[in-house]
């Protein structure tokens, strides 16, 4: 990936690693074959959107597990929009 393309940014700070453990962790479960480099841009958009896509699914599903059990997690502000104008 050129240098330039590169725009998602971890919003947590210090999630970077646990990011990075929970897209392998992902993958396997998807039965992809992880490149020893780690570099994932040999292969197929299809792939590394289904794992992207997993993800956001177990994220998800995690928030929603936490609010049937009756705990709303806080919720982080992430957004850099300016809303006022």
């Amino acid at each position: 990936m050129a240098q330039g393309q590169k725009t998602n940014n971890i919003l947590i700070r210090g999630a970077s690693r646990a990011m990075e453990d929970f897209k392998w962790e992902t993958a396997r479960e998807l039965g992809i074959q992880i490149p020893d480099s780690g570099y994932m841009g040999d292969l197929p958009s299809r792939m590394n959107g289904a794992i992207g896509g997993n993800m956001v699914k177990k994220m998800v599903a995690a928030y929603e597990n936490s609010l049937a059990a009756g705990t709303v997690p806080p919720t982080p502000q992430v957004t850099n929009v300016n809303l006022t104008p």
